[in-house]
């Protein structure tokens, strides 16, 4: 009878587990696996660059492609941005970016960096573009205006970047211990969160409340952008933690992160505990099983979605991880 018993547990156990890092749904946008991807804040639309060049553009509320465009000279797009208001696409590569009109599917620009290639890159609402580079200059523009400014206040290779809404703020993480907040107009900076090890991913609150920085160890914090204080940091055990995706939610309470080895974790912004745990869908024929999760958003239903190396979109209900 113990025996029996056992045997139940064990199988209800397997049977939980299991279901835990399954999706609610899942749709292939890169049959041959993603070199990056982007998701709109608002969670209609997935930008995803796939390795046979092709950047698509995917209507997340249909699953349908929306565009398909080409960077301009062919060259594998490594980096891919959305503005929060779903006005315009940017798609980047080594030593080069485009920008995209969204309704109109056009070309916009596609402008070449110059002494050094491009580490991260993002896009606000009025066609500003943040550009963190190798050398450890960032650079804003305006795809407009033209006007542009070179951001110096690093010393050491940016790793991460992060626009407001509005352009006007920026967020920049480099391997020089520091992510720093600072002014795209004026250049100086408002507020300094420094890490005992290179910095390796940021992300702001769009509700321009909090800052998010992760160093390459284990330091991960939310800050208050208000006062620059800590407000929380994330509590896990592993000495080093790799963040490939982060975003907030629309509330701002939370916190979504994801990572090469597959883990979406959700965590709670007051006190850095985390809430939920699933995996990502490993490509079929991946060897070994692994995916790289790049982007992370809520659907308009509360879904959480995420596009990951493996070229699937997923989407996950919250209380359904571990």
């Amino acid at each position: 009878m113990a025996k029996k018993i056992l045997l139940i547990l064990a199988t209800i156990l397997l049977v939980s587990c299991s279901n835990q890092d399954t999706p609610d749904q899942t749709w292939i946008h890169a049959s041959d696996g993603a070199l990056a991807a982007a998701i709109s804040n608002d969670g209609s639309l997935a930008l995803v660059s796939s390795s046979f060049h092709d950047i698509i553009l995917w209507d997340l509320t249909n699953n349908t492609q929306k565009y398909r465009w080409a960077q301009g000279e062919q060259n594998l797009v490594l980096f891919t941005a959305l503005s929060p208001n779903n006005k315009y696409a940017v798609t980047a590569e080594d030593q080069a970016f485009s920008v995209w009109d969204i309704e109109s599917g056009k070309s916009l620009t596609y402008t070449k960096v110059r002494n050094s290639s491009i580490r991260d890159i993002a896009v606000a609402n009025n066609g500003d573009v943040l550009i963190g580079k190798v050398n450890g200059v960032v650079v804003h523009v305006n795809i407009f205006s033209g006007r542009r400014i070179e951001f110096l206040g690093h010393s050491e290779k940016i790793n991460s970047v992060a626009l407001s809404a509005n352009g006007r703020y920026a967020l920049t993480g480099a391997s020089d211990y520091s992510a720093l907040f600072w002014d795209t107009k004026t250049a100086q900076v408002i507020q300094r969160f420094i890490h005992p090890t290179r910095v390796t991913k940021v992300a702001l609150d769009p509700n321009a409340k909090y800052a998010f920085s992760a160093g390459s160890q284990k330091v991960s914090a939310i800050w208050r952008l208000s006062d620059g204080k800590e407000v929380s940091r994330l509590d896990y055990i592993s000495r080093s933690r790799i963040f490939s995706a982060v975003s907030f939610s629309k509330n701002g309470k939370q916190l979504y992160t994801g990572s090469p080895g597959r883990l979406l974790n959700r965590w709670d912004v007051n006190t850095g505990e985390q809430l939920e745990q699933w995996k990502v869908t490993p490509r079929k024929d991946s060897r070994p099983v692994s995916s790289v999760i790049f982007a992370i958003s809520e659907s308009k239903s509360g879904k959480i979605i995420t596009e990951s190396s493996s070229g699937y979109a997923e989407f996950w209900q919250h209380g359904s991880g571990h």
